[in-house]
């Protein structure tokens, strides 16, 4: 059985320099998030894609609201991405209603307090996943005179070989037992909505893949690649088999191509070689085979190892603040790169 993980004893690139504590969250504006569109709406069609800045209201709530407005059921309003709702976000959601004028004048009725910036027609709804990624801006408070020298130190280091990809705590309830109840759906057990049972077992798959991470970062095996690795290019998407890791270090030094994780199931692109046989044990300490997944109709995929982080910048905010901008492709998480850093304490909520 998968043994209970905690998010902090999860190996991290940075572990031989000093983090400090810090205070995050203090307010909302502390944690500003903007999500990156992964195209922009057409300009017609019979949705209007509507984009806003909120704070203080869950996704979920705007989308709501939204459907009220509108006299359709929830589901019927489309978004990219779930926000949280102790931050100041800015995220696109879709409406099907082709005038973008009404659907302004029913969205600022319906949302006084929230930020309308514009509206404009697209074909087809907006669906999960629709986006590029995250830009961040997040404030530390609480921040020790010595952290800044730390900091940017750490920093440097993470822009030379990135920071692994984990799955945020957030991923795993807040009991942390999902990926037990979700090994359970495997096995046959388990509750009966589809979409609880899609829920837990992504969360065992994520509690698996930050398993398989985490082994490879204690053993040295982040910052370089591994005989059968499957590898994605950074600029198209595309994968591969890494055949011989020397011929490929160059482009992995340099952020052009990173090595991809298991989202086990039964259509999953196993890694091949040394890679593959680190997946296979993972998987055998289970006691699964790839096929057991399929009884839960679970594919699996798989996903990118490492976060690049390019454009991390770190500014001193006094009297004790450290200010962390930076961009994570869809599916990042910003608790991965700040774990780096310091040892949180939330004051505002989870994330």
């Amino acid at each position: 059985m998968l043994p209970q993980a905690f998010w902090h004893e999860l190996p991290r690139i940075a572990a031989d320099l000093p983090r400090f504590a810090a205070v995050l969250r203090a307010r909302p504006e502390d944690f500003v998030v903007e999500e990156i569109p992964a195209y922009d709406p057409a300009g017609h069609g019979e949705h209007t894609f509507v984009r806003l800045t909120k704070r203080g209201l869950t996704s979920a709530a705007v989308r709501e609201r939204l459907a009220q407005a509108f006299g359709v059921p929830p589901e019927h309003i489309g978004l990219a991405g779930l926000k949280d709702r102790h931050a100041v976000t800015t995220q696109t959601f879709s409406v099907p209603h082709p005038n973008p004028e009404e659907v302004l004048r029913r969205a600022r009725a319906a949302l006084p307090e929230v930020t309308i910036h514009w509206a404009r027609r697209h074909p087809h709804k907006l669906r999960t996943g629709h986006l590029r990624g995250n830009r961040f801006r997040i404030v530390a408070r609480g921040v020790p005179l010595q952290a800044w020298q730390q900091a940017q130190a750490i920093a440097e280091r993470l822009r030379r070989t990135g920071v692994p990809n984990y799955y945020g705590p957030q991923r795993f309830g807040r009991q942390g037992d999902n990926p037990q109840r979700g090994r359970a759906v495997i096995e046959g057990r388990g509750p009966r909505k589809k979409w609880l049972r899609s829920l837990l077992v992504s969360a065992y798959q994520a509690a698996l893949f930050n398993r398989y991470l985490a082994q490879r970062v204690a053993q040295g095996w982040f910052t370089r690649l591994l005989r059968g690795d499957i590898a994605q290019k950074a600029d198209t998407g595309g994968m591969f088999v890494v055949e011989d890791p020397q011929a490929e270090a160059e482009r992995y030094a340099q952020g052009r191509i990173h090595f991809t994780g298991p989202i086990f199931g039964y259509k999953m692109w196993p890694a091949e070689h040394e890679a593959g046989a680190l997946e296979a044990e993972l998987l055998a300490a289970e006691g699964l085979t790839l096929d057991d997944f399929r009884r839960a109709r679970v594919k699996g995929t798989r996903r990118v190892a490492r976060l690049w982080l390019a454009d991390l910048h770190l500014e001193p905010l006094p009297p004790d603040g450290l200010v962390f901008t930076f961009t994570l492709p869809k599916g990042g998480f910003a608790t991965a790169v700040l774990r780096e850093f310091l040892f949180p304490r939330e004051v505002g909520g989870g994330g």
